[in-house]
């Protein structure tokens, strides 16, 4: 049976574990700095067993060092967003928090396959993937999944189609300056432009940037959980089945789409090595300038960050 440490037992923490356990893909370890949090969670979801119909274990620990063996680990652990925050806002907080996780996994799951969720997740994907120097496909963001499931939900509902039917494609940073592409979106196998008009695709597209932004200022203590869970597991079936799917994910870039030096979302292949391949696609002019545009307000952040003094980013 595979295995899956996942670090912070919060909400998506949490619902990531149910998840993946529901579905059986593997035995399941929560960790968290939170004495009794990852136990009291790990024994509530165990309890679900005989009603789910699953039997993998799943356990719940303050110990980094459980994580050992594990073939994926998901770091959730950080700050979630209040009324009022953008994702940067967390940059500084949320970075003292990866780094410190990045070494646990470094000294206890070096042969891992790490999936970082924690925001502003670009930025904390570039952290991770510069502390850890693990090979490029081993250290994926979780960003473009999520912000395609969101775009995906919005279309179906405007076309009033069944959202198995929408084929979403959201590239970029999981921030305000995501780049949803209209071409590579198909609904029914029709592209997204053969369906709606400009002004309904940008109504759509507004919303998308804008979702996760909504569902803080709902909640108010807190941010979206159930559908970052879902992304999550959606990610940890492809590599351990070995789907290959091709999916939008954060990953470091060198070269690809002409960009150096930054983690954003790209389309990538996922499989049990993690990821398989870089999708290069063709973009039109104004794609390729939201691309550019959204790897400068990672480079922003990745050089806000280590300009605090933190030298959180260490060279290896």
């Amino acid at each position: 049976m595979a295995k899956v440490s996942i670090i912070g037992s919060g909400r998506v923490g949490s619902t990531t574990a149910l998840f993946v356990a529901q579905k059986g893909l593997a035995d399941v370890v929560l960790i968290d700095v939170v004495e009794g949090l990852p136990q009291g969670t790990a024994l509530d979801i165990g309890q679900t067993k005989s009603l789910e119909g699953f039997n993998v274990s799943i356990t719940g620990t303050n110990d980094f060092e459980a994580m050992n063996d594990s073939d994926i680990v998901v770091v959730t652990a950080g700050l979630a967003r209040k009324p009022g925050m953008t994702r940067s806002d967390l940059l500084e907080k949320n970075a003292a928090i990866v780094k410190s996780v990045a070494e646990g996994i470094l000294m206890y799951a070096p042969f891992s396959l790490v999936i970082v969720v924690t925001n502003p997740l670009d930025v904390m994907t570039y952290l991770v993937f510069k502390i850890l120097n693990f090979e490029k496909n081993r250290v994926i963001g979780m960003g473009g999944v999520l912000d395609s499931a969101r775009f995906a939900s919005f279309i179906s509902e405007k076309l009033k189609v069944a959202v198995e039917g929408v084929s979403p494609m959201v590239i970029g940073a999981h921030s305000d300056a995501m780049v949803p592409l209209k071409n590579h979106t198909k609904v029914l196998s029709k592209s997204l432009t053969e369906v709606l008009s400009s002004q309904e695709i940008e109504e759509v597209i507004t919303k998308t940037r804008q979702a996760g932004a909504e569902i803080v200022s709902y909640l108010k203590t807190g941010s979206a959980f159930y559908a970052p869970a879902a992304a999550i597991c959606h990610m940890v079936k492809s590599i351990l089945k070995d789907e290959k799917k091709v999916l939008p994910a954060c990953v470091y870039l060198n070269g690809e789409y002409d960009l150096k030096e930054v983690c954003l979302g790209v389309p990538v292949k996922l499989g049990r090595t993690g990821v398989e391949e870089i999708v290069e696609v063709s973009l039109s002019e104004e794609e390729k300038s939201a691309l550019v545009f959204s790897a400068e307000s990672v480079k922003k952040d990745i050089t806000t960050l280590n300009l605090t003094g933190c030298k959180l980013v260490k060279e290896r």
